[in-house]
């Protein structure tokens, strides 16, 4: 062997494990979890609903079932302001869930739309609930008699065809003049909005209880 060779043993080649500073792992911050009290902001946030002439008087007699579920289950203040026709809803310190007063707003415009008051609760128990709105001259320009037409093939006699529809796509509509307001989900509201427009168009009602019929079946077997 040379003197000049240099002689590596297995131990040498292990590189040095760094050892850990336990005071300074100690000295970092621990933060617990947030509650839903912690994020919300010190302000109070307010909103305010429109209530439309014509749902005055309904509004009046049912203001027991809009005040009820919002103060007692949602923890938020609410009151109807007669000079300015508005109902104004606010949180407060008890006020719990940070999305509360905006779910309020939902459910009260819907009823102040037409809904009824069981019909917008659900606004309130399910998140995946939506509003939808638009006219008949959204789908296709009518005035006078031919409005008056379209309009009376949506509701059909004594209110069947909307509610079949309602039925068929568990949905809820409002006919309000030449408007049109529809309650469901994101997907249910696309098929109810599908087969009104296709009445507006001036398709028959006997065609469209088809599509729906077919619809229906295929939704129950997804279920």
């Amino acid at each position: 062997m040379d003197e000049d060779e240099v002689i590596i043993t297995a131990d040498q080649l292990v590189a040095p494990v760094p050892a850990v500073n336990t005071t300074e792992a100690s000295d970092k911050p621990d933060f617990g979890p947030l509650s839903a009290k912690d994020l919300q902001d010190k302000r109070n946030e307010f909103r305010r609903v429109r209530v439309p002439p014509h749902r005055l008087s309904p509004l009046k007699r049912d203001w027991l079932k809009i005040y009820s579920p919002i103060v007692e289950h949602l923890k938020l203040q609410v009151r109807m302001n007669p000079k300015t026709r508005m109902i104004e809803i606010r949180t407060c310190d008890e006020t719990e869930d940070i999305g509360a007063v905006q779910k309020a707003a939902d459910f009260v415009r819907a009823y102040c739309l037409g809904f009824s008051p069981e019909d917008s609760l659900a606004l309130l128990r399910m998140d995946d609930l939506f509003l939808d709105s638009f006219e008949v001259k959204d789908v296709k320009t009518l005035n006078g008699d031919h409005l008056s037409r379209a309009i009376g093939r949506l509701a059909g006699k004594d209110g069947k065809t909307k509610y079949t529809i309602e039925n068929a796509t568990k949905t809820r509509i409002v006919l309000a003049d030449s408007k049109i307001h529809i309650l469901g989900t994101y997907q249910n509201i696309k098929i109810a909005k599908n087969a009104i427009s296709s009445l507006i168009m001036g398709s028959p009602p006997g065609k469209i209880y088809a599509n729906l019929r077919t619809i229906a079946s295929r939704m129950k077997g997804r279920f």
